[in-house]
């Protein structure tokens, strides 16, 4: 089983990565603005179906990959902080897009609603490196089976995300209107996410490779 500190660096990062502009946080934001709640929430609950699926992926194959090409940790563990430096820069820059920077879009039926939610997920680069690069660096080998800590450290994740974007699809329209009339509070946010990206992207290009399965 996971340790308190290994849970709460995986909620800090997803977190951070929640709270960062991405294609899942302009979809389900523009969808609920554009669309109404109901179908956020739809939208939202393809984009949890999504995170199941990255994460059965990376208990089944993950830890066997890791054991038989060490080298494949490394190359992940690198690609993971460079994105994550990405995302920072990608919010502190000049001209940097805010959480509520939503698209127009046409309604669509609530079936579309969840295919298109969970085709966002799958697509979505930042996840693939949450679960491929991210979530490894955080089992011990003195905390049980891989495939085990794997499904914890995901739960985790998935719990933090769900909730919090749930809580943003909700409230969508209104946060909008108070960011947009506050550009300075927008900015706020935009360093805070991005220096915290920031400091994960460092632990993570410092960080150990994973424990054996």
């Amino acid at each position: 089983m996971v340790d308190a500190a290994a849970a709460g660096g995986i909620a800090l990062i997803e977190l951070g990565m929640v709270l960062t502009p991405g294609p899942n946080m302009v979809y389900l934001t523009s969808r609920a603005i554009g669309q109404g709640r109901r179908a956020g929430l739809v939208s939202l609950a393809g984009t949890g179906v999504g995170f199941l699926c990255y994460l059965l992926m990376a208990v089944a194959g993950l830890s066997v990959v890791f054991g038989a090409v060490p080298a494949a940790f490394t190359v992940l563990k690198l690609a993971g902080a460079a994105y994550l430096v990405y995302l920072a820069w990608g919010m502190i820059r000049p001209g940097g897009r805010g959480l509520f920077s939503p698209r127009e879009l046409d309604p669509v039926s609530d079936r579309r609603l969840f295919g298109m939610g969970l085709l966002t997920n799958l697509l979505n680069p930042k996840i693939a490196v949450m679960y491929a690069a991210l979530l490894p660096q955080f089992v011990s080998p003195e905390s049980g089976p891989v495939w085990l800590q794997l499904l914890q450290l995901g739960a985790v994740q998935i719990v933090i995300a769900v909730a919090v974007n749930g809580m943003i699809v909700l409230g969508a329209a209104k946060i909008a209107g108070f960011l947009f009339a506050r550009p300075r509070v927008m900015l706020a946010q935009r360093w805070a996410a991005g220096t915290l990206l920031a400091g994960f992207a460092v632990k993570t290009a410092l960080g150990k490779g994973p424990a054996p399965a």
